[in-house]
């Protein structure tokens, strides 16, 4: 094999794995940050203040906040479970069933 030869191929080499790497790194940052998964845990971000607010005005037992953030945690879990399975985001029906759970720990709250 030639000198030039070499060079090409080491060249095609370094362009297969750059452009490799540039499309993993876009990936996992849409991934991270696909919207059904910031809808769903921004309202788990605003629940959970909502049981801060609660406790903190004697509305909620100590005991009812600690039970409340739990099923919020398993909720978490669930999402997290869910995008695991498919590349990091979650479907429609994945968010309207968290959607629901998070429906029943919001009425626990202020009751």
């Amino acid at each position: 094999m030639t000198n030039s030869m070499k060079i090409v191929t080491v060249a095609m080499g370094l362009a297969v794995a750059l452009a490799g790497a540039t499309g993993a790194s876009a990936t996992t940052r849409w991934q991270a940050h696909h919207p059904r998964r910031v809808e769903v845990n921004a309202r788990l971000e605003r629940q959970n203040h909502r049981i801060t607010v609660e406790r903190r005005e004697g509305e909620l037992t100590r005991r009812q906040a600690h039970d409340l953030r739990a099923e919020d945690r398993g909720i978490r879990g669930q999402e997290r479970l869910y995008a695991s399975r498919d590349h990091g985001h979650i479907t429609r029906a994945e968010k309207h069933r968290l959607n629901r759970e998070e429906n029943g720990v919001s009425r626990q709250i202020g009751r």
